[in-house]
């Protein structure tokens, strides 16, 4: 044909070179036609122009054929070479494995430097050793399955991201995975099922940068010599199994954290629920609804507004492995108590039995900040000397969902030992919308010398503003009750301070001040503040049962006393009605006894006789 060239040898050539031909460097553009050569084993066209495999199906005979460095974009035309067993087609335009079905003698396919982006049409070359795919646009390794005889496998140079199907080659030896963007062991795992890999390198990929690669590799493959082209020595080995174990505790002990913070955040969630049935701000809803809701992919925490969108830090995308491990657990559970560092965390009414645990003196000792969540702050005030007992050194209170309405409720913390910060939530704690309700605070619990309130430092000017605002109170509550009635709310000590003011009324003014100002010391809060009291709702109901049953204790003694007065002025009545009647009887029984002188004497003696 004339539009490509013919190559035909000389007698000479042909008898030096017989099974080989080299057309290198020779700025062809298409392959030419190779007339009487039907005998050659070996072609070369190395560094042309060529762009479409062609003119050589009459090579029967061919088993090395070399087209690197050309502009090829299709493999073509070598379906009747089917005694090739070398295939070079590096660093040149292909896009796509195609047309090897009939190559399947085919030993060494080298495609490198191409711009193939998948691993396809391969898996019939059952005899292929050598594949060479580096520096293409290889995302991913996969379909490598039928390759049996693999023993090399050349990836450098591309964009994978992970590797399958690596371990069902029974035959490779060495694969070759540099600068490529692999970052997680995970993303390669199926290398550790390969029991014949001996030599792989991973430089320049993410992974290589990681402080646990190289132990993580050898751990996993312990059947590797070589590791990015360096012998793997023994004593690499034994450090990289001492800082697997290592690293498998830590990874277990985060496992164990994860599954520990999940629990936490869905108890969290139940305890927020049934705290909001309590207040009436979500509906009732049937048990077996309710369990429907819980299994549901939709957060708790969004159901009509559920305060659980308090703790979005709790919340979290999660892998598997966890979820899988979370299906198990109970999120029956009413309550929650944590100790994190110096802080206790108290989750709904049942976590305030925990303090009658028998906590160690160092855990108690440790804890300076004690908050209640979802707790009715009356059911708090109940527990307040066990938390002054059991931890000495709580200085912090935080108080959040605990139903603060009222200033009279700051009372009861006046029975505490120290509180040096409070912090009061404004969800849930509606008592933070009265504009005075920090002035209050430091005025009642002026004793413990507040520092900060909600995070804000406590200045002097604030003591003298709540003293300005509240004194007047705490002078109409102490003089307008009667000093019975003052004894009897006062304690055993602030007793023994009041009975102390009252014996030094009438001393010498500058005495009574200094007196008066080391007894507040040693007392600390102050008498006319302790008037300032809180009972809860629970303890006045059964004051008011109590109040109830002397009432009618009195009632019935009262009635007992008027019916026997009433009977004793009937009786009174009827007397005098009778009396003169009974004394003129009187005196004439005794003018007839006495009538006759002797018989009456005699009479007399006789009596005083029978008497002794």
């Amino acid at each position: 044909m004339p539009s490509f060239p013919i190559l035909q040898r000389s007698s000479e050539e042909k008898i030096l070179y017989s099974d080989r031909l080299t057309l290198e460097r020779q700025k062809l553009t298409v392959c030419p036609i190779i007339d009487g050569e039907e005998h050659l084993r070996l072609l070369n066209f190395q560094h042309n122009f060529i762009t479409r495999i062609q003119n050589i199906s009459n090579l029967q005979r061919l088993i090395f054929l070399d087209l690197y460095d050309n502009q090829i974009e299709e493999i073509s035309g070598l379906s009747t070479l089917r005694s090739l067993r070398v295939l070079l087609l590096g660093k040149n335009r292909i896009k796509k494995i195609s047309n090897l079905e009939n190559l399947k003698s085919l030993d060494v396919l080298d495609l490198h430097g191409n711009q193939i982006t998948k691993i396809e049409n391969v898996s019939h070359l059952c005899d292929l050793r050598v594949l060479n795919l580096a520096r293409n646009l290889l995302s991913h390794v996969d379909n490598l399955n039928g390759l049996d005889s693999l023993t090399e496998l050349n990836l450098r140079h591309n964009q994978i991201t992970f590797v399958r199907d690596v371990d069902n080659l029974p035959c490779l030896q060495r694969l070759f995975l540099s600068f490529n963007n692999i970052s997680t062991f995970e993303s390669v795992c199926c290398l550790a099922d390969s029991s014949s890999l001996s030599d792989i390198t991973f430089d320049g990929n993410p992974i290589a940068q990681e402080s646990w690669y190289k132990h993580t590799i050898l751990q996993n493959m312990m059947q590797l010599r070589q590791l990015d082209m360096k012998r793997v020595t023994e004593e690499e080995r034994r450090m990289a199994s001492v800082v697997a174990k290592k690293e498998e505790e830590k990874k277990r002990e985060s496992y164990k954290q994860s599954l520990l913070k999940e629990k936490k955040r869905l108890t969290i969630n139940n305890v927020a629920r049934k705290w909001d049935l309590q207040q009436h701000r979500i509906p009732n809803i049937a048990p077996n609804q309710d369990r429907k809701v819980s299994d549901s992919s939709q957060d708790p925490s969004q159901l009509h507004g559920s305060t659980v969108s308090a703790f979005p830090e709790e919340t979290g995308s999660l892998d598997s492995g966890l979820t899988n491990a979370l299906q198990g657990l109970s999120v029956t559970d009413t309550h929650l108590v944590e100790v994190d560092g110096d802080t206790l965390s108290l989750y709904g009414s049942g976590a305030l039995e925990s303090l009658d645990r028998n906590w160690s003196v160092q855990t108690a000792g440790m804890v300076t900040t004690v908050s209640f969540t979802f707790i009715e702050f009356d059911e708090i005030v109940q527990v307040l000397p066990k938390l002054k007992i059991k931890f000495p050194n709580s200085l912090h209170l935080k108080f959040k969902e605990t139903n603060l309405v009222m200033l009279q409720q700051f009372n009861a913390l006046a029975q505490l030992r120290r509180v040096d910060q409070l912090t009061i939530d404004p969800q849930g704690n509606p008592v933070v919308n009265f504009t005075l309700w920090k002035y209050y605070v430091l005025f009642r619990l002026s004793h413990f010398s507040m520092q900060k309130i909600n995070g804000t430092e406590v200045t002097q000017n604030d003591m003298i503003m709540a003293e300005r605002l509240f004194g007047i109170l705490a002078h109409v509550a102490s003089s307008e009750l009667p000093q019975y009635r003052m004894i009897s709310i006062l304690g055993d000590a602030r007793k023994k301070q009041f009975r102390y003011l009252l014996e030094t009324k009438g001393k010498k003014p500058g005495l009574v001040n200094e007196e008066n100002s080391d007894s507040k010391r040693l007392v600390g809060e102050n008498t006319n503040r302790a008037m300032l009291n809180y009972t809860t709702r629970d303890f006045y109901n059964e004051r008011l049962e109590e109040i109830k049953e002397k009432k009618k204790f009195c009632k019935m003694y009262m009635e007992d006393l008027v019916k026997e007065a009433t009977e004793i002025n009937m009786k009174n009545e009827a007397l005098q009605k009778l009396w003169p009647q009974m004394f003129i009887e009187l005196v004439r029984d005794a003018v007839i006894e006495i009538r006759n002188k002797n018989s009456y004497m005699k009479l007399c003696l006789q009596q005083i006789t029978d008497q002794k």
